[in-house]
């Protein structure tokens, strides 16, 4: 049974279209590299602004943590991050969350 973590991006006021940018052209293809499967991005039409959010699919938690650790300490990411954070950083906060489906839910 897969693991999902909905990930919520808390974006520093002003910030949002450098990070739509990082995350389009530099940190989806380093999740692709390490094999990280994204299932969506979303930004809200109605509710809370300037977050983006997004959802991630593991095989288990011992997957995660063996995947997210090799993308984190990734060098190419690391530079990409710190490049791209030059100004200052693009997220304030960062707030995720791991879900396990139910029995009865039609996403297993």
């Amino acid at each position: 049974m897969a693991i999902h973590e909905l990930r919520i991006y808390e974006v520093v006021p002003g910030k949002m279209p450098a990070l739509h940018q990082r995350f389009a052209n530099i940190t989806s293809k380093l999740f692709a590299k390490h094999g990280i499967k994204v299932v969506g991005y979303w930004e809200a039409v109605v509710g809370t602004s300037n977050q983006l959010i997004y959802l991630v699919e593991w095989e288990s938690l011992a997957h995660r943590e063996r995947v997210w650790d090799a993308f984190a300490t990734d060098p190419e990411w690391v530079a990409a991050r710190a490049k791209t954070e030059e100004n200052g950083p693009l997220v304030a906060r960062v707030v995720n969350t791991l879900l396990r489906p139910t029995s009865y839910s039609p996403m297993k």
